[in-house]
């Protein structure tokens, strides 16, 4: 394809039919797609399969490839989630007359067509569809060649099901993955309003650096967990852990660990034999790695500068051995990605001097980064996690998928 232009159009003209669509029939479109996703979880798996089979077993975006039976039940009961979530559009915000008699509303609106770029995630794919057609915005995605064939299969279902509800197919459309076309996606200022890019900081710098149309950055996680003096030993290592390995390959996973030195060689003599289980490289400092060998932990590197503010995406993690809270926090200031920061601590005082400090989306005491989820947080899905402060930040979900819009009635006024 030579150029992207012509499908840039139809999603344009499309987005007045998604915007149109009454509320009931949204919903009721989700939730006939949910049901259509079940039905097809074999040919689903069979795409995803063709995927898996380019990707070696070592790279950590396999996991984010991989869709089986729980994961797209998952997705299936995401999209009823969203279906029942109240829909953002064309909610009245204010309303006055004036003094000349002008009636004057603001109220919500669609953003109009919404471009993502994304990789290896084809969970991407149903969730960004099915926000935007329950706000009322049609979308463009430009997945990865990773992801090339459970993407295209996941469109094609979504477009089979826009079509039994007598909607164009250019609804929900899969751009071509060539990186040529890319530019053109990021200048198209004519017809598309937003681009959101979701994937590594590679991926969001060049969006941002050549991008034309209004950029959302749903940012890479480089996640820390500070364990203070007063912290709960057992606790902060079971905290730690599941940051750690639950599902390292995503942005809210745990990257680096700062330990208090007054408690340091317990807390890593108790956290060393959790990690190991798992077998986690660890880069530690220079006081964290004799902790570390005297503990007999095996998989131990001496960390150089670059594993500080590095997002490992992988069985992996920095620590580093800090003297309080304010070392803590000139750590994090200096190497947070400002996605997900997180204290372990019983001080109350030290907790909320946290809280406030640190410059992220998402801060947390005494619990894992992992809760930074539009599903957990109540959202029905998201998008990504912005880690920018215009328009939205943190989980990017339905309720941002709006803007405003201001309506004016008269009967015949013209200013003096």
């Amino acid at each position: 394809m030579e150029s992207i232009l012509p499908l840039l159009e139809q999603a344009q003209l499309a987005s007045g039919a998604i915007r149109a669509l009454a509320d009931q029939q949204k919903q009721q479109l989700l939730e006939r797609l949910a049901v259509v996703l079940t039905e097809h979880t074999p040919a689903i798996i069979a795409a995803n399969y063709k995927d898996l089979e380019r990707m070696p077993d070592s790279d950590p975006k396999k996991d984010r490839l991989l869709l089986n039976d729980a994961r797209i039940q998952q997705l299936a009961g995401s999209l009823q989630d969203i279906a029942r979530l109240p829909d953002p559009s064309n909610k009245l915000l204010l309303e006055k007359t004036l003094d000349n008699g002008l009636l004057v509303q603001k109220r919500t609106a669609p953003l109009g067509v919404v471009g993502v770029i994304y990789e290896s995630r084809p969970n991407v794919t149903v969730d960004v569809a099915a926000l935007c057609i329950r706000s009322g915005n049609a979308c463009v995605l430009r997945g990865g060649s990773d992801a090339y064939y459970t993407n295209t299969c996941l469109v094609e279902l979504v477009q089979q099901v826009l079509q039994e509800y007598k909607l164009p197919a250019a609804v929900v459309q899969l751009l071509p993955t060539d990186r040529n076309l890319v530019t053109e996606l990021l200048t198209a200022v004519k017809y598309v309003d937003i681009i959101i890019p979701r994937g590594s900081q590679q991926l969001i710098d060049f969006v941002r650096d050549n991008a034309r149309v209004p950029v959302i950055e749903t940012g890479a996680g480089v996640c820390h967990t500070y364990v203070e003096r007063s912290a709960d030993l057992r606790q902060a290592s079971a905290i730690v852990t599941n940051a750690k390995v639950s599902r390292p390959s995503v942005c809210n996973a745990l990257d680096t660990v700062l330990v208090d030195s007054a408690v340091a060689k317990d807390f890593l003599s108790l956290l060393a034999p959790s990690l190991q289980a798992y077998q986690v490289e660890i880069f530690a400092d220079e006081q964290a790695y004799p902790l570390l060998a005297a503990a007999g932990y095996p998989y131990l590197q001496h960390a150089t500068p670059e594993d500080f503010g590095r997002e490992f995406l992988d069985f992996k993690c920095s620590v580093k051995v800090v003297n309080n809270a304010t070392e803590a926090l000139n750590h994090i200031r200096r190497y947070s990605s400002k996605h997900s920061e997180a204290i372990v601590t019983a001080d109350a005082a030290i907790s909320e001097r946290f809280l406030n400090e640190v410059d992220a989306a998402a801060v947390y005491v005494n619990a894992s980064t992992r809760f930074t989820d539009g599903g957990v947080f109540g959202l029905g899905a998201e998008i990504g996690i912005s880690t920018q402060k215009l328009h939205a930040r943190g989980p990017f979900a339905l309720e941002k998928l709006v803007t405003e819009k201001w309506f004016v009635y008269g009967q015949g006024q013209v200013r003096e």
